[in-house]
């Protein structure tokens, strides 16, 4: 070994003085070289730049981070047409259904964040104010700005603009037909009480077959409770994530007729068993097989019953249920915004490359009529068909759809409403104590921030949930 490193430095000795010789002047005292030119233009020997044009290039590697699976089929196969088409790039794909907002902590924490991250209504505050995003505002032309639909607080952040929209999504009841028919039910709950007693029926017309009457992916409280008792509240007419815009301040009692429905299903023996290490589409597939007779979820469910999980029931999607019967606010239409540049990243204009490819008008039209979403873009939605999948015409917006404002996000101390909602359902105790201690934490979260001046809040004494409705409606 000792020898092998012996012959490599005498190598590399012999080559700087060779080197040092070949560059000294050899006759003139002028100083300057006399060494015949290289045969080219450039100065290069051509030798050099023949060998040079032999060696492929090195790609650039960009890594996109997702945590939206309905679609991921689909953009697998326009992330590989990207690829070939750039034959110097190479986005790597990534999904990541579980721990996705922990995930993106940690990889910014160690320096190693995607180049191009999924965004959400419910995120891009927070990855905003942790200085995750890159501005879009030196890539995009005037064209795109003027095309997109840019919305404070859900794009652009203090003048900068840093994701651009693609679709919205509803949020229904949905189903399961074929248990509703075997148990008699000739309708879906149109409240919450009866949501409760007909999740009681269609478990006990199930017990042949091991199915239960409702469900919940609360394996993460967060995803479970955003994507059910946030939509039920909203429609009462209270803010979905536990802001009142009219006094400006953090009101969680609006749960309260949702959280205690979902914890009287579980009293009953009406969920299904397990349901709390139960991620979405383990869900999913149970629901596909006829074990779950309702959950509530987004418009993307008929995509995912066609391409994902192949249903082998009769299913369908409804209004969710609320307290009386009737919308009093409106069911949260999301979106706003889909993909943004990590602020670290080191391929930015790649990044951008990809992102002004993968937001072209035929790919945001081919999420519309492929049932992944409602296009948010006005040129797109003016000549996208609706898709023409089962079970979409139950997701389609209706006047009681609307785009809630964007609440304030603060760094609470404790447990979140999500979690302790969940351990109340779990674990029964004094609803009213926990809605009350939560008031509390989040309130005083939101001061801070607002002493900070990290968060800019007023309340709205005008503001009325109703005024939301017929957004998107044509």
């Amino acid at each position: 070994m000792l020898r092998k490193y012996g012959i490599l430095w005498l190598c590399i000795t012999l080559a700087i003085v060779l080197s040092a010789c070949g560059n000294s002047g050899s006759g003139g005292d002028d100083g300057k070289d006399n060494a015949a030119p290289a045969n080219n233009e450039g100065g290069k020997n051509t030798d050099t730049a023949a060998t040079d044009a032999k060696e492929p290039k090195e790609k650039t590697k960009l890594v996109f981070w997702t945590n939206d699976r309905p679609d991921a089929d689909y953009m697998k196969g326009k992330i590989a047409e990207f690829n070939a088409a750039n034959p110097d790039i190479e986005v790597e794909y990534v999904v990541k259904t579980e721990d996705y907002n922990q995930a993106i902590d940690l990889s910014f924490a160690s320096a190693q964040s995607p180049d191009i991250l999924r965004v959400k209504e419910n995120t891009i505050q927070t990855f905003y104010k942790k200085g995750y995003l890159e501005s879009l505002d030196g890539y995009l032309s005037e064209e795109q700005k003027a095309k997109f639909p840019i919305l404070d607080n859900l794009n652009r952040f203090d003048g900068k603009i840093y994701s651009l929209p693609n679709y919205g999504s509803t949020m229904r009841l949905v189903y399961n037909k074929d248990l509703f028919e075997k148990a008699g039910i000739s309708k879906p709950p149109a409240t919450l009480d009866e949501m409760v007693e007909v999740a009681k029926k269609l478990t006990e017309a199930g017990k042949d077959s091991g199915a239960y009457g409702f469900a919940l992916n609360f394996k993460s409280p967060a995803s479970a409770i955003d994507r059910s008792a946030r939509v039920i509240t909203e429609a009462n007419g209270y803010g979905g994530y536990g802001f009142d815009f009219k006094t400006g301040r953090f009101d969680v009692s609006g749960f309260k007729p949702a959280i205690e429905a979902f914890k009287q299903m579980v009293d009953d023996g009406s969920t299904l068993p397990g349901m709390e290490s139960l991620d979405i589409d383990p869900l999913r597939a149970q629901f596909a097989e006829g074990k779950i007779g309702m959950y509530i979820s987004y418009s993307a469910e008929p995509g995912v019953y066609k391409n994902q999980f192949p249903a082998k029931i009769e299913w369908a999607a409804a209004p969710v249920p609320t307290t009386d019967g009737t919308v009093k606010g409106a069911t949260g239409f999301l979106g706003g915004q889909w993909l943004g540049i990590s602020s670290e990243s080191k391929h930015k204009e790649e990044a951008w490359k990809f992102l002004n490819f993968i937001y072209g008008d035929q790919i945001l039209q081919d999420f519309q009529e492929n049932g992944f979403g409602f296009s948010m873009v006005p040129s797109i939605l003016e000549k996208a068909k609706s898709a023409d999948i089962y079970g979409i015409e139950g997701f389609l917006p209706t006047q009681y759809d609307g785009t809630w404002p964007i609440q304030p996000t603060v760094a609470v101390q404790g447990t979140t409403y999500q979690e302790a909602f969940f351990r109340y359902m779990l674990e029964g105790g004094d609803l009213d104590k926990i809605v009350e201690d939560l008031n509390k934490r989040y309130n005083e979260a939101l001061d801070a921030a607002i002493a900070s001046g990290e968060v800019k809040i007023k309340a709205d004494p005008t503001f009325d949930p109703k005024n939301l409705q017929k957004m998107y409606v044509k």
